[in-house]
């Protein structure tokens, strides 16, 4: 059965061997993508589950979800961002809680993370996933929170 990764975050696509972080680009936790954020808007924005299913982690600053038929996505809120101890991140929702895709988890500032001195790029990441089980969308394209991001077959 195909499911559907909804984009988490507004913005541009950006192949996950082009992220520069080696455990992101190495595709060591697994394959997907990754979304530059807009950051022209400096307020909080939410950041969204990706798919419906169970909270099955959740951190200020990374969140998996995991579906019905034990599929799991990781969003990653920018890179070294585990840094800044959970400053300027806030969950909207816990681990544990059932939630439906397109649902607020965590509001963040990607402008703030990047004034800090950090890449706010989101990896978006299949875990445990088969990279040659993945359509994402195509790198460069812009896609909007909510937007249909990669199909898992």
């Amino acid at each position: 059965m195909s499911l559907t990764v909804q984009s988490p975050v507004s913005g541009v696509v950006v192949a996950l061997s082009d992220v520069p972080d080696p455990v992101f680009s190495g595709k060591i936790v697994g394959p997907g993508v990754a979304i530059t954020p807009d950051t022209a808007d400096e307020g909080e924005v939410s950041a969204l589950a990706p798919i419906s299913g169970t909270i099955s982690k959740i951190h200020p600053h990374a969140y998996v979800i995991t579906n019905d038929d034990g599929r799991s996505v990781l969003v990653h809120l920018g890179l070294d961002t585990v840094s800044l101890g959970g400053n300027g991140f806030t969950l909207l929702a816990s681990e544990g809680d059932t939630i439906d895709a397109g649902s607020p988890v965590i509001s963040w500032s990607p402008a703030r993370i990047e004034a800090s001195g950090l890449n706010p790029i989101v990896p978006v990441i299949a875990l445990e996933g088969d990279e040659s089980d993945l359509e994402p969308v195509s790198p460069g394209c812009r896609v909007a929170a909510g937007d249909t991001l990669v199909t898992w077959t």
